[in-house]
């Protein structure tokens, strides 16, 4: 009987006393009952940190994909890293647009540059003066004609450098520590190409002069594997333009691939000019 009366005053009480508790902490916490709106000064509070939580926070970097460029604007006149894609030490600048008309100003750690398929028509001293720690250039497909003697002068570390498919007539002085150069599809001849424009490069592996319209074979460093002078306006070879007419052991073991073809040459005329070497040049025979 206690227990039975216990139960009907002690649970009414403890129903009254939870829904009181209730109240008073929705009076405390606006909104936090079902279909209230907070009011007054929570009301303003929580809208404007809603807002602020739209906005982009002032420090985040904008997306450069939502900067345009303005039109007519000099690409020059622009951050290098804006018109090109800049990583670590590389910096690809290829099909610009606006149109890239000169070399772009690169960061200081730059090691390689690909500025390929542009409207760049000159390289002048000024233009890598400063970058002493580049390691490959890629100029193909430009509308270079023009290069100052010592725009890559000061270059010691340059190991690539490809000038394809410009417009060159002449070659400036080359980097001696050059492993790879390339300029097929150019307009240069004989006289555009220094007597000793490839002599000092011990370390040159690659040389591609393809489709120019050179009259007679360069000097060859030994170290050269790989000779492309394929479809230009070669006439005739001799002993010295391989091999060595004072040394009859001379031998160039490094030399596989040697590429004479679409010349005017037919180098079956000149059957000692081929002995030191452990290939013959691909090219007309008869």
């Amino acid at each position: 009987m206690k227990a039975f009366l216990f139960t009907c005053v002690l649970v009414p009480w403890l129903m009254a006393a939870s829904a009181k508790s209730s109240d008073q902490d929705s009076q405390l916490i606006p909104g936090s009952l079902p279909g209230r709106e907070p009011n007054g000064y929570f009301s303003d509070h929580l809208k404007s940190r809603r807002a602020r939580r739209a906005l982009p926070l002032a420090d985040e970097p904008a997306d450069p994909d939502d900067s345009p460029i303005p039109e007519g604007n000099d690409p020059s006149d622009l951050p290098t890293c804006l018109l090109c894609v800049c990583l670590t030490g590389s910096v690809y600048c290829e099909e610009v647009t606006p149109d890239m008309t000169s070399v772009p100003a690169l960061p200081k750690e730059t090691a390689y540059l690909y500025a390929r398929f542009n409207k760049i028509k000159k390289i002048s001293n000024k233009d890598f003066a400063d970058i002493l720690t580049l390691k490959r250039i890629d100029l193909t497909g430009n509308l270079i004609s023009e290069i100052d003697d010592g725009a890559f002068s000061k270059l010691t570390l340059l190991e690539e450098l490809s000038l394809a498919e410009n417009r060159l007539v002449k070659l400036p002085i080359l980097p001696a520590k050059l492993t790879s150069f390339n300029a097929n599809y150019n307009f240069l001849k004989t006289k555009g190409v220094k007597v000793n424009a490839f002599k000092k490069m011990a370390k040159l592996v690659t040389l591609l002069l393809a489709n120019n319209q050179l009259e007679a074979v360069p000097h060859i460093p030994d170290s050269v594997r790989t000779l492309h002078l394929q479809n230009n306006n070669i006439t005739d070879v001799n002993i010295n333009t391989f091999c060595r007419s004072n040394d009859t052991y001379y031998l160039r073991p490094s030399l596989n691939e040697v590429r004479m073809d679409g010349n005017p040459v037919i180098l079956s005329k000149y059957p000692d000019s081929f002995t030191c070497m452990k290939i013959l040049p691909v090219g007309r025979y008869r």
